[in-house]
């Protein structure tokens, strides 16, 4: 059985060293990290599987952004390295806006910093992989998220990481450039538009 992707997403932060090893260690016990991953104990090694994969779905039950990405037929040669890659990408996204699942740091500006080196490593895994649709995929995804947040719209920028995703794993869609054109331009349509893409 493959190891989950956060679970993989904090060993590598852990074997890479530096800053994000520092700020993995930093995560409260009861969570991803606090050294659990590490542990060899297999009864505590499969209860961090466990809650890896409850925090990697949407309180709505679907999939995560990079799960949704990595079940396409687009992805299927990498799938693995794909869903950790994206992992990655939607942590640093997290650490942003949102609650972190694997990184933790309680100083806002070091989260900023995180992130954008979590987004980094991802797009270096993707950019690796050749895939140039799913690069420039995901700078819209980070741009369209942003202007969301900006706008105060959190559900639309929800919806752009499912689309996105989907975009990624399927292909795009003339629906799905439709509706990234009007969330760029703050059209109140976009949310709607971004919905139906991502349910496409």
């Amino acid at each position: 059985m493959s190891v989950p992707a956060l679970e993989r997403l904090e060993l590598l932060l852990r074997e890479q060293g530096g800053l994000m090893a520092s700020v993995v260690d930093n995560a409260p016990e009861g969570g991803v990290s606090g050294g659990s991953a590490l542990k060899k104990d297999g009864a505590a090694r499969a209860r961090t599987r466990e809650g890896a994969r409850a925090r990697s779905t949407y309180e709505n039950g679907t999939t995560t952004p990079a799960r949704l990405a990595a079940g396409g037929p687009r992805t299927v040669a990498h799938r693995e390295e794909y869903e950790l890659l994206l992992e990655a990408i939607y942590e640093g996204y997290l650490l942003h806006y949102a609650t972190p699942r694997v990184v933790r740091c309680a100083d806002p500006d070091l989260a900023l910093l995180a992130g954008d080196r979590l987004y980094a490593l991802g797009l270096a895994r993707l950019a690796a992989l050749g895939d140039v649709h799913a690069v420039a995929e995901l700078a819209d995804v980070i741009a369209l998220s942003a202007l969301a947040h900006g706008a105060q719209q959190p559900k639309l920028a929800e919806l752009v990481w499912v689309a996105g995703a989907r975009a990624i794993g399927w292909g795009a869609s003339a629906a799905h450039a439709d509706a990234k054109a009007l969330a760029y331009a703050g059209a109140p349509a976009a949310i709607d538009a971004m919905r139906t893409s991502a349910e496409v």
